[in-house]
């Protein structure tokens, strides 16, 4: 069984967003040469999240949207995390909401995908350097 690694970086200009990473993901796929396995794919940093679900602007929005009412960012003051100084307590909230990994079957070295699926990274406290790790085994 063959392994392969690597490191997807991400600094999202504002404090949320989600990006479409179908495209790196794959490119790491066809560089690992493996035909048949699996491919991990998660986020490295307690703020992003990783997750599979349909490329369509209006539901990146209603996501947006919907995790603001679940965990909102201000006032930051209702947050104990944030008596350390920070302001952030909202994104670990999305964050383990919205999912740290995924795993994706690989099959004829193409990702195994229901229709319309795509991986996201989602971001919840932007504006700084965060990676994600993609994590192939198999043949």
């Amino acid at each position: 069984m063959k392994s392969y690694r690597k490191e997807l970086w991400f600094n999202i200009p504002a404090r949320r967003g989600f990006i479409n990473i179908t495209p790196q993901v794959e490119e790491a796929l066809l560089e690992s040469g493996i035909r048949e396995g699996l491919a991990l794919v998660n986020a490295m940093h307690i703020t992003a999240s990783v997750f599979i679900n349909d490329d369509e602007g209006g539901l990146h929005h209603d996501y947006d949207k919907w995790l603001e009412k679940l965990a909102p960012h201000e006032p930051v003051n209702q947050y104990r995390h944030n008596d350390t100084g920070e302001d952030n307590a909202d994104a670990h909230m999305k964050r383990q909401v919205m999912g740290r990994e995924v795993v994706v079957a690989v099959t004829n070295g193409q990702l195994d995908f229901g229709t319309w699926e795509q991986i996201f990274y989602g971001e919840f406290d932007g504006r700084r350097k965060k990676r994600v790790l993609v994590k192939i085994i198999g043949e």
